[in-house]
């Protein structure tokens, strides 16, 4: 199959990676490694996986921005080549980083499973079509339902399974209808072929209805306000790799076909003009995401709960890179996600060290950190400042790109700039609750019970290491990323 340029192989090669992969992993936990100790069977599991992993890069990056693909039903652009290498490489981190989270039972399957998650959202993030948009979405959350749910040792692991399947199955129901309304009114799956018939005159007001129930299936993709009732559940309850899964990579992909679909998909009903427009209602949810976030995590005692009002708050952020897209490009909005995505699997890797340890999950039992741990209080100190967007890390570019690019729309007066000038203020509330966090990992005394040595496995410090250095070297060189753009 040639037609549209790249062949459906050479397209879909990475994918096809790590479905090998889920499945060689599978097979040699199952003969070979059957009768091996726990540690072991982790170790090759995760080493499987992450070969399936740089494989996939790999072929992805071979493959590189070759246009369309499969008939058109894929966009091999530039945006589709770095999501797709964004992913991968903060899959392969979470699959690192896994190696230490032995507490969890049948390794073999929980690798397969963000192996599989991964093909998904690789999928999303270069999807042209409704059809195939919402089978990868599918993909993907179906196997981050279940890996919400895996630690059968704990319930809150069971209850934030049951709640982020119950909600993402009413999310899915909502986004196939909305997509159905859509080929009802345009007679097309393709972006392009929407876009076309978006253009036409005489819309039904059945597009605003579609709208709605798209942007509202995706409010929860990423977690948006006020779509984000899941958020601080699974955040807190899933097994802390799988839920740096669900922050990161999972958050890409989703603004990525996002972004994809409403520009220049529905770019034709953008700003109303008489028509059902979506940019409003995407300003409405960022300043609700902005709000609700920002000081719903100032009541959090709960590191993670903390991180997931933290990612509500991104969230309201990047819909300003979303809205933003269609004058400046997705630079800005990938390279926002892509470090966001970054320094939260960081902050949950650190989570995953400390509850191998036996360490809460509360901000106070941080306590004592930098003399527990001087690695793990390192890279944490690095991971919340380039969330809380200090400079000279890549979070603070992030912030800065996005940011200017909405404000370069209209002007401060403007829709978009007055959000963007609340996003900076709300960022020094951002930065108070950043900093709580800092001051009990770095200056708050320790109890008796909290002065034990803090072992951290070398996968899990080699990870963390890594990350903290990319986020210091993208903020010194954005170039690297933003250079994919150009």
């Amino acid at each position: 199959m040639t037609a549209g340029g790249t062949t459906l192989a050479s397209a879909l090669a990475g994918e096809a990676a790590l479905v090998a992969g889920a499945l060689a992993v599978l097979a040699f936990d199952l003969t070979g490694a059957r009768n091996w100790a726990a540690g072991a069977r982790w170790r090759a599991a995760t080493t499987l996986g992450g070969v399936a992993v740089l494989v996939a890069l790999t072929l992805v990056w071979r493959v590189g921005a070759a246009g369309p693909a499969a008939g058109g039903s894929f966009m091999l652009d530039a945006l589709g080549t770095a999501s797709r290498a964004g992913i991968l490489v903060l899959a392969g981190l979470t699959l690192a980083l896994t190696n230490g989270a032995r507490r969890l039972r049948h390794p073999a399957e929980f690798v397969a499973l963000v192996l599989l998650a991964t093909t998904g959202l690789l999928v999303m993030a270069v999807a042209q079509q409704l059809l195939l948009a919402f089978l990868a979405l599918e993909l993907a959350s179906l196997s981050l339902y279940v890996l919400a749910g895996f630690d059968r040792t704990r319930p809150e692991s069971a209850e934030a399974g049951l709640k982020y399947f119950l909600l993402g199955g009413l999310s899915a129901a909502f986004l196939l209808f909305g997509f159905s309304l859509l080929y009802g009114l345009t007679g097309s799956i393709e972006f392009t072929g929407i876009a076309a018939g978006l253009a036409q005159p005489g819309l039904s007001p059945l597009l605003a209805v579609a709208l709605v129930m798209i942007l509202a299936a995706f409010g929860f993709k990423v977690a948006a306000a006020p779509f984000h009732l899941w958020a601080p559940d699974v955040y807190e309850g899933a097994p802390p790799v799988a839920a740096a899964l669900v922050a990161s990579a999972s958050k890409l992909a989703g603004f990525t076909l996002l972004v994809r679909l409403l520009w220049p998909g529905l770019g034709a009903v953008a700003a109303g003009s008489g028509l059902p427009g979506w940019l409003p209602v995407v300003a409405l949810i960022s300043a609700a995401s902005l709000l609700l976030g920002n000081f719903g995590a100032l009541a959090q005692s709960n590191l993670r709960r903390l991180l997931a009002y933290s990612a509500i708050a991104h969230a309201g952020a990047l819909l300003l890179g979303v809205m933003a897209a269609g004058a400046a490009g997705p630079g800005p909005l990938f390279y926002y996600a892509a470090t966001y995505g970054l320094a939260t699997v960081g902050a949950f890797g650190v989570v995953t060290v400390l509850d191998q340890a036996g360490v809460g999950p509360g901000i106070t039992d941080l306590a004592g950190l930098h003399r527990r741990s001087p690695l793990l209080a390192g890279c944490l100190l690095v991971f919340v400042l380039s969330l809380a967007g200090i400079p000279p890390l890549a979070g603070f570019v992030g912030k800065f790109l996005v940011f200017a690019a909405a404000l370069r729309l209209g002007g401060l007066h403007s829709p978009a700039g007055v959000l963007a000038f609340a996003a900076i203020f709300l960022s020094a509330v951002a930065l108070y609750y950043y900093l709580g966090v800092l001051k009990a990992a770095l200056v708050t005394a320790t109890t008796p019970d909290q002065e034990t040595r803090i072992t951290v496995p070398v996968p899990a410090a080699v990870t963390l290491v890594a990350a903290a250095l990319l986020l210091l070297l993208l903020g010194l060189w954005p170039s690297a990323l933003l250079g994919l753009f150009s």
